[in-house]
């Protein structure tokens, strides 16, 4: 499986592969030329409830515990299995605007699709 966590805003990669914006909102000041975003699946993004308390301070761990649960709906269940098809035929990139990859929903949806 190959999947992989970038930032939207750095350039398209010729190895990017199916570029999948992973965020609810529109990166600021991005344009859709520019972000070159192959699908743009919002039923995988964390709800806006989720999304603004781990904003205002919410634990990493208790932010992962409740995006899981949100994931086990069925939309998203079977956009995440979408998701494990298209990344074993292809390169997967998933796209978001954090500046913190690496502790963001991103992270989550990855280690998801990997395991």
């Amino acid at each position: 499986m190959s999947l992989r966590v970038r930032r939207v805003y750095e350039p398209p990669e010729a190895d990017d592969g199916l570029r999948v914006l992973v965020d609810r909102l529109w990166p600021r000041g991005l344009t859709k030329d520019a972000a070159r975003v192959d699908e743009w699946p919002k039923a995988l993004t964390p709800s806006d409830e989720l999304r603004t308390w781990y904003h205002a301070g919410g634990s990493y761990e208790e932010f992962r515990s409740r995006y899981e649960a949100e994931l086990d709906a069925p939309e998203a269940a079977g956009l995440l299995d979408g998701l494990r098809g298209a990344a074993r035929g292809k390169r997967v990139t998933l796209l978001t605007a954090s500046r913190t990859p690496q502790q963001s929903h991103a992270q989550v949806l990855l280690e998801l699709l990997q395991g």
